[in-house]
Parts: structure tokens; C-alpha cells; sequence
């Protein structure tokens, strides 16, 4: 089905909460005009062809999901009849596999699984009566992917050309303790403006994150490099040269001439050994130098840059003796050796970060995971000005 790899219609690009405004950057750059942001993702009219582009450059959404069509549903049944009527044979391969995800919110549906499974039966009903055989399907996302998307009595259904989310870059093959996702951390770089020049320094570096992020982002180097399997190549009248022209100009698009001063520590030298793992899986662990060590002995060049603190949040009730204490000497040592700085804590915890006894320039809105989060800068000045 060669249009729809060349036919403008309908994309919704979605990303976590919050990260809209860094999406919306991203797309802006690309290129793209945004008919509408809203707070998970943005729409816009693009080709399939378009969205092997989107998929590969994007770093800080989740999915990206092509219109196929929209009726009116008041129920399963229904539901079922107007996918029937999509010419799915001319879109998913007989001898295929496909999975379904659904975003539903309607009266008849108390489980999206039921919904799931409605769309799975009228795409390979459709298919077995077209050409005699049934596509697998099952929960994996390694190849087609189509989403539902049901409110009331409106059914949308999308292909996602994504398949597996875009927030994961490919390259944490070792998570650590507590990560941080890579979209988020990624929009939280871009959330401080850092020029991708200056010194980035991220004690506390945990799994590496923040601090490959940053590298990635200073050589302008795209996750579509980290990846060969997304759903659009799985659709058929998917032409691979648009694929591998597009992965070629992200080459020719990296720039390898910037390497800023990127330092990342950790008290944990397993810690530090995953980040190290994780960096060279990415291709920039050359970029980062990497200490084990209490973050106040963290090396801080003398030219100003910024430095990034993901402290642990602790729980939101009780006394947290242990974790005030760290995040009181997060405050000192950004004061005191950080001169000429913009400082940044990252917490969940809006006790523990009055502690750090520092007064907040900004306050940006994250959530990690589901939890409300804060990104807290300090200009940390020359002279009388640092409280």
C-alpha cells in the first residue's frame, strides 16, 4: 500500500507528560508545522515516508502514529464493522505479524484488552477473507503495530510506525538502580538551554543517563543511529532505501568536532562501571570522563557550564535524616565550588529540596514515571550573590 508511505494525512506524535514543549521544539526543527500541542504530543500531517524521518531524529517522544481513518462507534460491534471495511490486506502482510494497543474510553469497553482483541479479529477476518490466510498477531511490538484510539463514539486507528517507544534510546542495556528514561532525560538537558560547548558535569551519575544524553546531544548525534527495527518497515510498501537515506544524512549530521568537557561521578564504582558500559554502547563513552568518588570530590572545570544533580527523592513523608544531610551538602558544594554555574537539582521531593538552601531562579514540571517532579535552577554567582 504505496500511498500511505506517500499520502499526507493525520500524525499524532505522543511523548510522557510534560515533555510536549521539548517535542514541539524538536518536530519545529525538523521542519514540521504543529497543527496542535497538547500536553502528551502534538498533531501534524505527514507521510509514512515522512515518519521514518520523525522516528529516527526525535529524542524525546514515544510513539508516532499515522491516521489510517476515523467513524463513529458506539460499541464492540460496531467497532468491528468499521475496521472490517480498511483494506488491511493491503497494508499488513498475510504471512505477517501484527500487534494492537488502544487508548479507550468508552461506556461498553471495561477492559482495553477486550477492544485489543476486536480490532486483532476484524484485521485478520479481513485479511483470511482476502487472501485465503491469517497474519499472526500477539504482544510483541518488533513488527506492524496498530493503535486504537477510542473516546465515546469516535474510533480512530492509527499505524504506529514507532513499534517499540522512542523513549528508550537503544542503548541502556543496563539500567541500574533508579533510572532516569532517556526522553525525560534528555528534555531536562534541553529544559536548561546548555550550549553543548560548556563543561556538563552530572554527579550522582548513576546508570549514565543524563550524562550520555548530553554527549549525544553536544555531537548532534540522533537515537535513529542506536536502531534497525521500527514497525514501518514491517507495512507493506515499505521502501528501505527511504530508511537508509535518511539513517545516512543523521551520519553526515553528527558533528565529532564537539567534545565538551563532560564529567560524570558516582559513589558507586558498579554504578559507574554500568554508566561506562552504557556509554561505549551509545558511542560516546571517549566523550565522558568518568570518576567513582563522593559527589564533592567531582572535578568542576573552571570554565562556567552547567552541572546536574538526579539525587535520590526518599519517600514524600517522614523524616529523611540521611538524604536531608546530602541534599544540604548538594546546596554547600554547589556554592561553594560551582562558582559562575547554572545549577540544576532534578527531585520529587519538595521537603528535601528546601534543604539545599539555595533559592530556586526557575522551576521546571517533569513527572518521572508518575511522579511529580521538579527541575530546580540556581545561578550560582560570583561574590555576595549566591544565596
Amino acid at each position: 500500500m504505496k500511498e500511505v508511505f506517500n499520502t499526507p494525512k493525520k500524525v499524532i506524535i505522543t511523548c510522557n507528560k510534560r515533555l510536549s514543549p521539548y517535542l514541539q521544539e524538536e518536530v519545529v526543527a525538523l521542519g514540521f508545522d504543529i497543527k496542535r500541542a497538547f500536553n502528551t504530543g502534538v498533531e501534524l500531517y505527514a507521510s509514512v515516508n515522512e515518519c521514518i524521518k520523525l522516528n529516527l531524529n526525535l529524542r524525546t517522544a514515544s510513539q508516532v502514529l499515522y491516521e489510517l481513518g476515523s467513524f463513529r462507534a458506539n460499541n464492540p460491534q460496531e467497532l468491528y464493522e468499521g475496521l472490517l471495511k480498511i483494506d488491511w490486506e493491503n497494508i499488513i502482510p498475510f504471512d505477517g505479524y501484527f500487534s494492537v494497543t488502544s487508548n479507550v474510553h468508552n461506556e461498553t469497553i471495561t477492559t482495553p484488552l477486550f477492544a485489543n482483541v476486536k480490532v486483532k479479529d476484524a484485521i485478520v477476518d479481513r485479511i483470511k477473507d482476502k487472501k485465503g490466510v491469517r497474519p499472526n498477531s500477539g504482544p510483541d511490538f518488533f513488527k506492524s503495530v496498530i493503535h486504537l484510539h477510542w473516546m465515546e463514539d469516535r474510533a480512530e486507528i492509527f499505524l504506529d510506525t514507532s513499534g517499540e517507544t522512542l523513549a528508550k534510546h537503544g542503548y541502556r542495556k543496563h539500567p541500574g538502580k533508579a533510572p532516569m528514561l532517556e526522553a525525560l532525560a534528555t528534555s531536562t538537558i534541553l529544559a536548561t538551554k546548555w550550549d553543548g560547548k560548556s563543561p556538563f558535569v552530572n554527579p550522582m551519575c548513576g546508570s549514565g543517563t543524563l550524562a550520555i544524553e548530553a554527549a549525544l546531544i553536544a555531537q548532534n548525534r540522533m537515537p535513529g543511529l542506536q536502531r534497525m527495527n521500527y514497525s514501518f518497515m514491517h507495512f507493506i510498501g515499505y521502501d528501505e532505501n527511504v530508511f537508509f537515506s535518511e539513517r545516512k544524512l543523521l551520519k553526515e549530521k553528527a558533528d565529532k568536532s564537539q567534545t565538551p568537557p563532560i564529567i560524570a561521578s558516582d559513589i558507586s564504582e558498579q554504578a559507574v562501571e554500568i554508566a561506562k558500559i552504557n556509554a561505549k554502547t551509545a558511542g560516546v563513552e571517549h566523550l565522558i570522563t568518568f570518576q567513582v568518588c563522593d559527589f564533592a570530590d567531582t572535578t568542576v572545570p573552571n570554565v562556567p557550564g552547567v552541572i546536574m544533580f538526579n539525587p535520590e527523592y526518599g519517600e514524600r513523608l517522614g523524616t529523611h535524616t540521611k538524604l536531608e544531610i546530602t541534599y544540604k551538602r548538594i546546596g554547600d558544594f554547589m556554592k561553594q565550588e560551582c562558582k559562575g554555574y547554572r545549577g540544576y537539582v532534578f527531585t520529587g521531593n519538595p521537603d528535601l529540596a528546601k534543604k539545599i538552601g539555595l533559592k530556586a531562579s526557575r522551576r521546571f514540571e517533569f513527572f518521572n514515571g508518575k511522579l511529580d517532579c521538579r527541575l530546580l535552577q540556581y545561578e550560582l554567582y560570583d561574590g555576595s550573590k549566591d544565596s
